[in-house]
């Protein structure tokens, strides 16, 4: 038996050790004998130095050569921190950091990073925010990521995003399947295939006109708006469970019953407006935190994260279906 791979065992005292340092799974292991920490201390799920191929030096397995090592060892399996060495996730490249902390939780991190390579993400908007989600995503690991944006890309979305001065003038979508197959060489960035999931970016506010076509097609969508110095990010609308984006137009109109003019106005801007590095970074990776999140465990994402300078930390706003919307009924 061993360790899960990154769990780390740090000694507390002479007498007593902690398996793991997050606290949704952290132990305490106490009354030990200075041997017994020693003993425990070796086993560390750290693996060694990885070398170009992306392969590391085997952990060591956990002491069990006396009949209390052998029960700590059956209270961290029983735990869910220890496995079987032959059960040792060989995983490497494109999506390893993310299953190896799916590993540290419950052990599904192989499991789930395979669902991951057979599902299909779509990205509209490709901006430097809508680039680094489509990135991420790849990253993680999602099999197919199709990109869509045919405008040019411009002087200003060059940056942290991975655009480059040499991509300006090309065609934004061009350039990101590229970038996505750079990060995840195995991605593919064409499908015949329906999405599972669409990340859809835009300016100012959601177009009310897309927003109904994208609902009736039955496609769970997540709403990224880029707005003048903030990012919102959310909801992520499953038909039939949650709100969708005329149920928080609706919430808005309550507020402020101007605000369906204001929306048309925001919706359609001449130009999109340039991105802030920062916000981009933040509101991109949080979008594709979102699609994960729904991609392993199909729960929709009933509210907002508001991501603005000069702090850009995500805030949190939950939103509730609007009584008038009728979106859940009509889904039944």
């Amino acid at each position: 038996m061993r360790l899960r791979e990154g769990l780390r065992v740090v000694r507390r005292s002479d007498t007593e050790v902690q398996v793991g340092t997050d606290p949704r799974w952290a132990v305490r292991v106490t009354d030990l004998t200075p041997d017994e920490v020693v003993a425990l201390l070796a086993a560390d799920g750290t693996p060694g130095p990885s070398g170009s191929d992306g392969s590391s030096t085997a952990r060591r397995a956990l002491p069990a050569h006396t009949p209390r090592l052998r029960a700590i060892c059956d209270q961290l399996v029983a735990a869910q921190l220890a496995e079987p060495a032959s059960e040792g996730r060989s995983v490497r490249g494109t999506g390893t950091a993310d299953a190896h902390a799916w590993d540290l939780q419950d052990g599904s991190g192989g499991a789930r990073l395979a669902a991951r390579g057979r599902q299909v993400v779509g990205v509209l908007g490709l901006g430097p925010t809508g680039t680094t989600a489509a990135v991420t995503l790849a990253a993680a690991g999602v099999g197919t990521v199709l990109v869509d944006d045919a405008r040019p890309v411009r002087s200003t979305d060059v940056g942290a995003s991975g655009y480059r001065w040499s991509d300006v003038g090309r065609r934004r979508d061009t350039v990101v399947a590229r970038m996505v197959r750079d990060a995840a060489p195995r991605v593919a960035v064409e499908s015949v295939q329906v999405p599972d999931l669409v990340v859809v970016v835009e300016h100012g506010a959601t177009d009310p006109v897309r927003a109904a076509d994208v609902l009736a097609t039955g496609v769970p969508h997540l709403s990224v708006v880029v707005r003048e110095a903030d990012v919102v990010v959310g909801p992520l609308v499953v038909d039939g469970d949650g709100p969708c984006l005329r149920c928080l137009d609706l919430h808005r109109t309550d507020a402020d019953p101007a605000w369906p003019v204001v929306a048309q106005g925001l919706s359609r801007p001449a130009r999109d407006g340039d991105e802030v590095g920062v916000l981009a970074g933040v509101a991109g990776a949080t979008a594709a935190a979102a699609a994960l999140a729904y991609l392993d465990r199909r729960e929709p994402l009933a509210a907002t994260y508001e991501i603005g300078l000069p702090d850009a930390l995500p805030r949190r706003r939950d939103w509730a279906v609007h009584p008038t919307c009728g979106c859940t009924a009509q889904s039944t």
